[in-house]
């Protein structure tokens, strides 16, 4: 008699085969940050999921950032960060060890994929034009060099992808002037999944999803319209970070991308379970006209 363990993997296999036919040679836009960018082994995980989507026929692009990277580095070498509006001043000192610092996690991330066996580059924002913006202001404050996208130029992906390679992209971009710019990694993520028609953007970050009532768990929403993401908006059910990062997934759709996810990063292999199972355990925002593949009330 098989083992029944054995007997649920081949279930679980035959449950992610339409989802692997669906998006085969599709792009995929990883948007990865938080505390699985902290923690050494949901690290690995993350890149071993985003390896594996590669590896079944997937085009994935991962942007990240590393904000708390930068902080732990602006503290070492002694300076006082400042702050407008709640928004870290980028002053020029500041913005020459966030580009060393991202640039150094961008080469981690190139050599963790390497060591599974997939070809990886990583860019910037700077390299082939890809991040092109202007000054950002916060209420008409100048907080340096903290960058708006302007223009997404997406060729240098594309080559990288028709050659095989997995993009991997920190967020830097310079103005006209050439002058660097520290840019929002999920604005980054973003405008890239809008510019290369990417079938999926997925933000991987240290919350569940979207609720329906935020203070509350128990209320995950794992399917909606963008209509209903609006209404969500509108009637303060979200509040703090969710709402530009819900905005962000309203906007990538409007622009093309099929589906959005918000995903917990600090769960394991939370990626694949989102992406190859029939309820997944994040949120997903669709279009209009976008199918739910799950029925809430089943």
């Amino acid at each position: 008699m098989v083992n029944q363990k054995y007997l649920d993997k081949a279930e679980t296999l035959i449950e992610a085969l339409p989802y692997i036919q669906r998006f085969n040679r599709k792009i995929v836009v990883v948007k990865y940050g938080g505390s699985a960018m902290l923690d050494e082994k949901l690290k690995a995980n993350v890149i071993k999921d985003v390896v594996l989507l590669k590896l079944i026929g997937f085009k994935p692009i991962i942007v990240h950032g590393g904000g708390k990277e930068i902080s732990r580095w602006v503290n070492k070498v002694g300076m006082e960060p400042r702050f407008i509006n709640g928004l870290r001043v980028t002053d020029k000192d500041t913005m020459e060890i966030a580009e060393m610092v991202l640039a150094k996690v961008n080469k981690e991330l190139v050599t963790l994929v390497e060591s599974l066996g997939v070809q990886a580059v990583g860019i910037s924002g700077k390299d082939g034009g890809l991040l092109q913006c202007h000054k950002k202001l916060s209420n008409g404050e100048d907080i340096g060099y903290v960058g708006d996208i302007e223009k997404v130029n997406p060729k240098v992906l594309q080559d990288l992808l028709e050659r095989d390679f997995l993009p991997i992209v920190f967020p830097i971009g310079y103005d006209t002037n050439f002058d660097s710019y520290n840019i929002n990694a999920d604005d980054a993520a973003c405008a890239i999944a809008e510019a290369v028609h990417a079938e999926k953007l997925v933000f991987l970050s240290d919350i569940e999803g979207v609720y329906k009532d935020k203070d509350d768990p128990n209320t995950l929403i794992s399917e909606l319209h963008v209509h209903e993401a609006e209404k969500l908006i509108s009637e303060g059910y979200v509040g703090g970070g969710m709402i530009p990062k819900l905005q962000n997934c309203i906007d990538a759709i409007e622009e093309g991308v099929n589906r959005v996810h918000i995903l917990d990063g600090r769960i394991p292999h939370s990626l694949l379970l989102e992406i190859f199972t029939n309820k997944g355990i994040g949120t997903a925002i669709l279009r209009e006209d976008g199918e739910k593949y799950y029925d809430e009330h089943e």
